[in-house]
């Protein structure tokens, strides 16, 4: 009984208020109404987009092995095999998790001004369609300070538009050293 009179007062009170406002008022079955509306979330247009290649892909793959000890130098640790890779607009790049707890992400700085880049996840592998002839230069998050890096040369015009501002990026660690020895390396002077 005490249920129905709170209920019922309740009602007439919503009554009056929209009497008061000059409104006519809601009734029950049209509140429940409202307050089951299904909300349906939308994916951000930001997150879909950057899926999307931002070109064309020609169907080459190349891969990139991530490894905790070198297969080819039993000192070497933390490596992308290659770490130097020279390819074309349009080619793909994967990056595969040989061994566990490597990631692969594009170093902002090191990048195509208009490229977007890439981040993996951990144990993930990932692939990124090169869109525009520069410089790319990425990581391994956990293993970027011990020298965990490489290095992708995409040929065509406006090739070595970037090559400047990529060398001159400050890195942590042994990062620094073996971006030296990459660049020594790809002879793009």
């Amino acid at each position: 009984m005490r249920k129905t009179l709170t209920k019922a007062i309740a009602v007439t009170s919503i009554f009056a208020l929209a009497a008061c406002n000059g409104e006519e008022a809601e009734t029950e079955d049209t509140m429940a109404e409202d307050q089951t509306e299904e909300v349906v979330e939308e994916e951000p247009e930001e997150t879909a987009a950057a899926t999307d290649p931002e070109v064309e892909a020609t169907g080459n793959v190349i891969e990139i092995q991530m490894y905790t000890r070198d297969p080819d130098d039993n000192s070497g640790m933390q490596v992308f095999k290659p770490k130097l890779v020279r390819a074309e607009v349009g080619d793909t790049v994967t990056f595969v998790p040989t061994d566990p707890t490597h990631q692969s992400s594009s170093i902002p700085e090191m990048i195509p001004d208009g490229a977007r880049g890439w981040e993996g996840e951990i144990n993930e592998s990932v692939s990124y369609v090169l869109p525009l002839p520069g410089v790319y230069g990425y990581k391994c998050v956990p293993h970027y300070a011990a020298g965990m890096i490489g290095l992708i040369v995409v040929e065509g015009e406006g090739m070595t538009d970037n090559l400047e501002e990529a060398k001159a990026v400050s890195h942590p660690g042994l990062a620094g050293r073996e971006f030296e020895e990459i660049f020594e390396e790809a002879d793009l002077s």
